[in-house]
């Protein structure tokens, strides 16, 4: 049934990937506008975070579009994702046509957000570098197992085996004072 879906979590993979480039690539052409807006938002330390959040920004779709690491990938972006919404797109603040602005567009992050974290729980599928890699695992299996059926001899079990008890301790008898 997974070999269905290949196609569309790599699809969904890559749409969100691109989703993400974009703003990322303009924060990092200018780190310091972007920490500057954060600095009006009042947040602490704005470089600092401007400079972690290009690095999520860029480097964090790449993994995404590749399928490595999905658990972790997924939701450190839902998580920045939501972070992001709630420091840049601040919608309660406003009132008329630029408080529904900034709801859209702090709606559009949280959507953002629950999709990493569908990528997280649902993985990156067969068509990506950790499907790739236990496809490998899988195969290298299926060769030990044809060799079993053509008369090899068969592999070592892959449990340990049981561990003897030791014998209980006698008491030392106490060494008398010289």
């Amino acid at each position: 049934m997974a070999a269905r879906n290949d196609g569309i979590l790599l699809a969904g993979r890559l749409l969100l990937a691109a989703s993400l480039l974009p703003a990322a690539i303009g924060r990092a052409l200018n780190p310091s506008g972007f920490a500057l807006t954060l600095a009006g938002t009042g947040m602490p330390y704005p470089n600092a975070v401007a400079t972690a959040s290009v690095v999520i920004g860029l480097f964090g779709p790449l993994l995404l579009a590749l399928g490595l690491l999905p658990r972790l990938v997924g939701l450190g972006l839902g998580l920045h994702a939501v972070v992001a919404g709630l420091l840049l797109h601040r919608f309660w603040e406003f009132s008329g046509a630029v408080a529904r602005v900034e709801q859209e567009l702090f709606l559009a992050q949280i959507g953002l957000a629950a999709g990493f974290v569908l990528y997280a729980v649902t993985g990156p599928g067969a068509w990506s570098w950790q499907g790739w890699w236990r496809r490998g695992e899988w195969e290298a299996g299926e060769r030990q197992g044809s060799e079993r059926v053509r008369g090899a001899a068969p592999a070592a079990p892959a449990t340990k085996p049981p561990r003897k008890r030791a014998a209980p301790r006698t008491p030392r008898p106490a060494k008398a004072a010289a």
